[in-house]
């Protein structure tokens, strides 16, 4: 799949969202710049079809398919979304993503779940309490359980704390399996990848797979 955003806006004088064009596909990790609270959660809903932008458009593989976007692409961990509450506990979410995926998300399935992600120690655990990575890796890996869902757009991962290599390398490795990700976060989380990009460039100048560039920002990346 391929979802290209062109020239999108959304909101008075394009105040929760200015013009923003970006490219995410399959097999691929981008990654898009959105500072404030509120644009990172409005690009994901714009990116994931969950909300049309006022000007601009938004595509499937070629073609305007707001269903299409809606039921291929998963919205991650959005603020004030599609965010689990900081006080459920961690076995109660998954047993609820079991639910929506069209599974029984009976205690033993639970727990065999949380033990292959090694949380098994954690599932009576707040959400709130979990790290950085382990949440972000818990919350793509019940996204991706859901029949059609082809890629995802994670939103705000920085907003939790941590290293953001953390939950770039669980990024890199679900576009490694073929989905399309886009990750949404800050300008602080954006220089720590960049460099980190630059670092793992092979000898002919090239990254490694599962790694977006462009000339503008060396990633994928949109600036807003």
């Amino acid at each position: 799949m391929r979802v290209n955003l062109t020239a999108v806006t959304k909101g008075p004088k394009d105040s929760a969202l200015p013009p923003t064009t970006l490219e995410f596909g399959s097999g691929t990790v981008t990654f898009a710049r959105a500072e404030t609270e509120r644009r990172p959660t409005v690009l994901g809903l714009v990116a994931s079809g969950r909300m049309r932008p006022d000007s601009g458009a938004v595509t499937l593989d070629g073609r305007t398919d707001y269903a299409g976007l809606r039921r291929q692409i998963a919205l991650v961990d959005a603020l004030g979304v599609s965010e689990p509450a900081a006080d459920v506990r961690v076995e109660d979410v998954v047993a609820e993503e079991l639910m929506f995926a069209g599974h029984l998300g009976r205690r033993r399935t639970v727990r065999r779940m949380l033990a292959d992600f090694g949380l098994a120690d954690q599932a009576r655990s707040d959400m709130g309490d979990l790290a950085p990575d382990d949440r972000v890796r818990l919350l793509t890996e019940l996204a991706v359980l859901r029949d059609g869902v082809l890629g995802l757009v994670l939103t705000s991962p920085d907003r939790h704390g941590g290293d953001p290599l953390g939950w770039w390398d669980v990024a890199g490795g679900l576009a490694a399996r073929g989905y399309a990700v886009l990750v949404i976060a800050g300008d602080a989380s954006a220089h720590a990848i960049a460099d980190l990009e630059l670092a793992n460039l092979e000898p002919s100048g090239v990254l490694p797979a599962g790694l977006v560039r462009s000339a503008h920002d060396s990633m994928g990346t949109a600036a807003l």
